[in-house]
């Protein structure tokens, strides 16, 4: 039977609680373990996430979901961006914060669990998520397998330059558009401040080159948001990882927000497919 726990919340960065999903399934014993991070402006519930982890737990593959701590949800209103000052304070290094916070609890609370072994522990990171967790695997030996889908491979590059970037230090705050909810979303310059002072620690390729650990990229050649050539530098900066190109796939694989549908799209089907083979050392 497929145990559905939503909503745990714990500490994450900066002590701002963090909101939980878990999956698993009573059918199975020690079932390996997936934290799943979520990408720039999204959040744990968009779309398909959930049936995406119903239908690892069916197939004896627990997962873990998460909300970043600052990505403007709240406990109450976890699938809306009520909490604009927190995206707006938003930064890669309490993303990374968040991120060991899950892990660490993930670590004592499936220490002795029937159905879960949190020591067969593989990363999946969605776009911006993908980069989190790609920085997080080569730093944290807790991490056993990685999954990037559709990730970024730099985030330098998704910094403004020149006068854009002058505007943004002079007037402290630039907003970007929220598509779904038309918000109009702060970005404060701390966070460009936060990776200048980081960079060596935040720079995705370095990371990428010191992996070594299993690493399976997945990309939709159809992919706007994301150009394919992200994902083929991954794989080019970590030869020994496998690369998966699916024709026709956008950034979301298919799918969109809300997903009211009781079947993955085809192409969610085919990566949860291939990633619970990745876990299982089966391809």
């Amino acid at each position: 039977m497929v145990i559905k726990e939503k909503n745990k919340v714990i500490k994450g960065a900066h002590s701002r609680p963090l909101l939980l999903d878990v999956f698993y399934n009573t059918a199975f014993d020690q079932a390996p373990l997936i934290i799943f991070c979520h990408g720039y402006k999204g959040f744990k519930d968009w779309g398909a996430w959930d049936l995406f982890s119903k239908t690892f737990a069916m197939d004896g593959v627990a997962v873990l979901k998460f909300n970043f701590s600052h990505n403007g949800g709240t406990v109450e209103q976890p699938t809306d961006f009520p909490d604009l000052e927190a995206f707006g304070h938003n930064n890669y290094t309490k993303e990374l914060e968040d991120l060991d916070c899950v892990l660490n609890w993930a670590e004592t609370t499936y220490a002795n669990h029937p159905h879960i072994n949190g020591s067969r522990l593989t990363l999946v990171g969605h776009s911006r998520g993908g980069g989190i967790a790609i920085l997080k695997a080569a730093q944290d030996s807790r991490v056993k397998k990685l999954v990037s889908l559709a990730s970024v491979s730099d985030f330098k590059s998704r910094f403004p330059k020149g006068l854009d970037l002058e505007a943004w230090k002079s007037e402290g705050v630039r907003f970007v558009m929220n598509g779904r909810t038309k918000q109009q979303m702060p970005h404060y310059y701390q966070f460009y401040e936060n990776f200048i002072a980081n960079e060596s620690r935040l720079t995705i390729r370095t990371a990428a080159e010191q992996l070594a650990l299993p690493h399976l990229i997945i990309h939709g050649d159809a992919d706007t948001s994301v150009d394919l050539k992200e994902g083929l530098m991954l794989h080019s900066w970590h030869p020994k990882s496998q690369l998966l190109v699916l024709e026709g796939a956008n950034h979301v694989f298919g799918s969109h927000h809300p997903w009211v549908s009781s079947e993955l799209s085809s192409y969610l089907r085919q990566i949860q497919s291939k990633i619970t083979c990745f876990i299982n050392n089966l391809g």
